[in-house]
């Protein structure tokens, strides 16, 4: 792995673990065990750093949510973007735990995550007619958009909710999981039949997930 590389990685690490805005350049150049100068030979400065790992969060979900093949199973192709998600919840928890203020520090980082957001959007929009196609959910064309937007907020906010309902303001894995189960709850209002037993299983199919990091943690 290169130095630039293992910038990144320790310095999603250190956000993660104590915070962004906690983490100053210097901590990162002291966690590797380098200079301050060799760490600013690869990066301008902090703003720079954060910029390349929002470029890492854009490729995963590039890559990860692209549109349903109809002509394969939905529900497996379903549970592949969920766990793309909670990958990218539990990698990046960070930005989602404070979004506000990074993107207030930074308009380029903000303008790249504006644009970004609005290709998130169509991509669940094509999952939610996915869904549709194979008779999963039955929805208004109507409805479709804003059921995007639901699922998105539930995602984009649901780490923060966590550490804010938490005495010791932390977060770990089984929480993700109880945000993917929260994401599935909202698709159930529009299934039925055959398409509700389908969600209902994948539900519990993350809950049990969920109980089994609790488990291997306790």
């Amino acid at each position: 792995m290169s130095t630039k590389d293992k910038i990144i990685q320790t310095s999603i690490a250190l956000f993660n673990q104590y915070g962004e805005r906690a983490i100053t350049t210097n901590h990162i150049a002291s966690e590797m065990g380098i200079s301050p100068g060799n760490l600013y030979y690869h990066f301008k400065n902090k703003e720079d750093i954060l910029r390349h790992i929002f470029g890492l969060y854009k490729t995963h979900l590039q890559d990860n949510f692209t549109p349903m093949d109809k002509n394969l199973d939905v529900m497996p192709q379903l549970a592949g973007y969920l766990d793309s998600l909670v990958e990218l919840m539990w990698r990046f928890n960070f930005f989602y735990n404070n979004l506000t203020d990074i993107l207030s520090r930074d308009k380029e980082l903000k303008a790249q995550y504006l644009e970004q957001q609005t290709q998130l959007v169509e991509q669940v929009v094509a999952v939610i007619n996915g869904l549709k196609y194979a008779e999963v959910i039955v929805i208004d064309e109507s409805d479709i958009v804003e059921l995007a937007h639901m699922v998105k907020l539930t995602v984009s906010f649901w780490t923060p909710y966590v550490k804010a309902h938490s005495e010791e303001s932390t977060l770990t894995k089984q929480d993700i999981f109880g945000g993917i189960v929260k994401v599935i709850l909202l698709f159930k209002p529009y299934s039925h039949g055959a398409g509700l037993e389908q969600l209902k299983q994948l539900q519990q199919e993350y809950s049990n997930k969920q109980l089994e990091v609790a488990q291997a943690v306790a």
